[in-house]
């Protein structure tokens, strides 16, 4: 059974970004919320964004709220450089784990398939 992960590391402090806003939207058609969490303090969700029948082949997006995390860190300039970062991605198996991390700092950031 597939399942979609995330999780953030804060690239410039090295460590986890925990309390971080994270929202999944669904693009097949008009886009839909299909859930948000709050990375806990290992930078993840507690649970899986989507699995089990709620996971099927599609285009999704994750939007990482970074601005929000990086204001909590600290002093950060106005407008921020990063504030919300939208991931947009492809699933064509949905019977496959799918792991989308983010690697963050205030000025750039990364991402790729993870397992």
């Amino acid at each position: 059974m597939g399942r979609l992960t995330t999780h953030v590391l804060d690239t410039a402090a090295g460590k986890p970004a925990s309390d971080l806003r994270i929202e999944l939207w669904g693009l097949d058609g008009d886009p839909v919320l299909l859930s948000a969490l709050k990375t806990n303090a290992d930078g993840r969700g507690d649970k899986p964004l989507l699995e089990g029948d709620a996971f099927r082949p599609g285009t999704y997006e994750l939007r990482f709220f970074a601005g929000e995390y990086l204001r909590a860190q600290g002093a950060l300039p106005e407008p921020p450089f990063l504030d919300e970062i939208p991931i947009r991605f492809g699933v064509s198996d949905a019977d496959e784990h799918y792991h989308v991390p983010l690697l963050l700092s205030a000025y750039g950031y990364s991402t790729y398939r993870g397992s």
